[in-house]
């Protein structure tokens, strides 16, 4: 029995070591979003090279069902561990070479290409990991435990994010804010995952073939086609798409929400210092570890469904009254500015363009393109108010009001000046009426910001914590790596890799800087429907 359980204890540490080194590369870009806007993306305005940051973060999750289904079939046919040795290795490899590629102003157009590929190969690597990983623990313990051990994956997330805020703070405090952010101190944070890789390789090659996989490998029973077996067979097709709504959707929204859009919204739209900022996220992230552990063994005990309907629950309830008060507590004066003196941008709708351009070539030009942009940069909610045909833009700031201007036609440099004498005098009025240009630290609520987003983490934990039991659990063995990637990595790939993107274009179309939550809500609430009255409780299933 000893030898056992220290069996069962190094498969769950090797599986949960190697897991938080890819979320460890995966998630190193999460802190430095900013600083890859300057670097990759310098030839684009603020606003679409901020949104195409994103959105380069974002290619990494879409790749991810793709790396699913190529891995999937591997793990289905060849074995869970070289498979997820051969995705360790690519991960690796793709972040190491992301410390080495040139800016923008070296090579032009080249380093934003070389990035998204790299960003492609992260994405594809992490397609085939979590899945292989979570079968792997879960075919080798037994089933009353299989909820406990397998919530070590959600702790591995925590770890790989944790790890990857805590090394580029330790990183800017040690060579300086400045060389950091402009010299070529944020490659270092790359660089170093080439340690952590040959750390977390050494470990999982202590490990041996899953025994069920082991079991039907030797009795010839592995599926010879795992994809048309996983999704031209209406019994598994129907498993894909009860984990893809009932938990999947909700999981991408959610996890992604607490943890991601919380920071972006505190640093972009509140203006929170980004030292705070991203210490209050990993204190959050420390605290996640033992619940995802207490929710994991609470679902081996009453059932995986009951423990995370409650986290979706959780969320449904707390998404928009937790963000309003994240605001109150990040940057009070920008709080009390906004009470005291509404924006509102008079415009002729006909004036105005949806400000989102994924290849930097449109140019934002008329009047209400301008004011808008201006008062979106500030994190600044407004009231749209129509104005007669053909009227410029203005912006009313309390009882003061600013004109903006057309810049059609301008030359670039023209463009420029025009633009920033705008940003100016609306910048000024709202420094008069009391908005603040940045959240003083002295002012920010900490602890209050830890406790708000600590209620949203509760919800992603009871979620994040059965879900690997439960997933597994869905699934039979002949097709499990394939099936179970697949839902995976389309929730946390598609629904959660697009939300910080999706969501900061949705705040910036309305003016509303809490519209972007109304994405992340109807995924959960999707989820919430499907999962109380379709899924069902699969606790202690077979998996042979």
């Amino acid at each position: 029995m000893a030898n056992k359980t220290a069996g069962i204890k190094t498969v769950v540490t090797a599986s949960t070591a190697g897991t938080a080194f890819e979320w460890y590369d995966f998630f190193l870009y999460v802190p430095m979003a900013g600083i890859m806007t300057r670097v990759f993306f310098s030839a684009l305005d603020p606003t679409s090279g901020y949104i195409l940051a994103l959105l380069s973060f974002a290619v990494g999750f879409a790749f991810r069902p793709v790396g699913a289904l190529i891995f999937g079939r591997i793990g289905d046919r060849i074995g869970r561990k070289a498979t997820f040795l051969v995705t360790m290795g690519l991960m690796g490899a793709a972040t190491f070479a992301i410390g080495f590629v040139p800016s923008y102003a070296q090579i032009g157009i080249a380093a934003p290409l070389i990035f998204v590929g790299l960003r492609i190969l992260q994405g594809l690597a992490l397609g085939g990991e979590w899945g292989g990983a979570a079968i792997y623990i879960v075919e080798h313990v037994e089933a009353d435990k299989r909820g406990a051990m397998s919530s070590w994956l959600g702790c591995s997330a925590a770890f790989g994010l944790g790890a990857a805020l805590l090394v580029v703070l330790i990183t800017r405090n040690v060579v300086g804010k400045e060389f950091f952010n402009n010299g070529w101190g944020w490659r270092i944070p790359f660089m170093f995952s080439a340690v952590l890789l040959a750390i977390s390789m050494w470990i999982r090659l202590r490990l041996h073939e899953s025994p069920i996989f082991a079991k039907m490998r030797d009795e010839g029973r592995r599926s010879e086609k795992p994809l048309a077996e996983s999704f031209l067979n209406w019994p598994n097709l129907k498993r894909v798409l009860l984990a893809l709504f009932g938990i999947m959707l909700a999981q991408g929204a959610v996890w992604y929400c607490v943890f991601f859009y919380a920071q972006t919204f505190m640093e972009k739209t509140v203006h929170v210092d980004a030292n705070i900022s991203q210490f209050v996220v990993l204190a959050l992230t420390a605290c996640s570890v033992p619940l995802y552990l207490v929710f994991g063994k609470l679902s081996d005990r009453i059932g995986r469904k009951p423990v995370m309907l409650f986290g979706l629950v959780v969320m449904l309830i707390a998404y928009f009254p937790a963000f309003h008060m994240i605001e109150k507590f990040g940057n009070p004066a920008l709080s009390a500015a906004q009470s005291a003196s509404p924006v509102t941008v008079i415009v002729d709708p006909a004036d105005c363009n949806v400000q989102f351009d994924p290849v930097g070539k449109t140019q934002f030009v008329t009047s209400c393109d301008i004011a808008k942009s201006t008062v979106s940069a500030s994190g600044i909610s407004y009231a749209i108010e129509k104005a007669p045909a053909g009227s410029i833009a203005k912006v009313r700031i309390g009882q003061t009001v600013v004109d903006s201007a057309h810049a059609e036609g301008a030359d670039p440099k023209a463009l420029t000046a025009s633009k920033t004498a705008i940003a100016g005098r609306i910048t000024a009025a709202l420094r008069a009426a009391g908005y603040p240009k940045d959240a003083a630290p002295s002012e920010t609520s900490s602890a209050g910001l830890f406790v708000i987003i600590l209620v949203m983490v509760i919800g992603a934990t009871a979620l994040y914590g059965p879900q690997a039991a439960a997933l597994v659990e869905m699934f039979p063995a002949r097709v499990r790596y394939t099936a179970l990637s697949l839902p995976y990595h389309i929730g946390t790939g598609w629904v959660g890799g697009f939300l910080p993107a999706s969501a900061l274009a949705i705040v910036t179309a309305t003016g509303n800087i809490y519209s972007g939550l109304w994405y992340p809500f109807i995924f959960t609430a999707i989820s919430a429907v499907v999962m109380l009255f379709f899924l069902k409780e699969m606790r202690g299933a077979p998996l042979d």
